[in-house]
């Protein structure tokens, strides 16, 4: 069986469909979601063994809701934003922005970042973002997206001989399956909604 990518993500749901109107809805969703992952960057919350960041969660739920295009031209935007030195990734201060920032230790999540926006969006053009079961299949693909440039570019950086999956998988490891069961959640039930509220 074939798989198919003709089916509507979240986005595209509602207003409106094509032309001008369209274009402005468009951009209006860019900088929406610009600004929902700068927030959900800077967003921590107390968890065990370190504190649960929201950036990832932000990341695969917007490429769930926007589709491959649309995500990428955001999760873009918020890349030039950042290397411009803009402040919107999970670190703080002078250091937290720029390009020396983004080639440093978290260089390998933020393309992975990009990888799973569109891996996210291509799942819900397929379809998965329908149901809880595709929507845990999509995160745990989007997961495994962030984290293989993540540990790979630590491994570049510092060594092999050093304890990467100690330093960049294992401690986010619990914080992530929350985030995966809140996203799993959340699009399926955002589903329903338009469901019903077309019904």
């Amino acid at each position: 069986m074939a798989l198919t990518l003709t089916d509507k993500v979240l986005g595209e749901s509602f207003g409106a469909t094509e032309g001008t109107a369209l274009r402005v809805k468009q951009v209006a969703l860019v900088i929406a979601g610009i600004a929902f992952l700068a927030i959900a960057a800077k967003i921590k919350v107390p968890m065990w063994p370190v504190p649960i960041t929201m950036g990832t969660f932000a990341v695969l739920t917007l490429g769930a809701a926007y589709g491959p295009r649309l995500g990428l031209v955001t999760i873009m935007g918020y890349m030039i934003l950042g290397a411009l030195g803009l402040d919107v990734f999970a670190g703080t201060g002078a250091d937290a922005s720029g390009l020396t920032y983004m080639l440093g230790g978290t260089g390998g999540y933020l393309v992975g970042y990009v990888l799973a926006t569109v891996m996210l969006g291509y799942a819900a053009r397929a379809g998965y973002d329908r149901s809880v079961k595709g929507m845990v299949a999509a995160l745990i693909a989007g997961n495994v997206a962030i984290y293989v440039p993540g540990l790979l570019w630590l491994g570049v950086l510092y060594g092999w001989d050093q304890p990467i999956l100690a330093w960049g998988l294992t401690p986010f490891l619990v914080g992530d399956l929350v985030k995966l069961v809140l996203a799993a959640l959340l699009v399926p039930s955002l589903w329903k909604l338009v469901a019903n509220a077309r019904g």
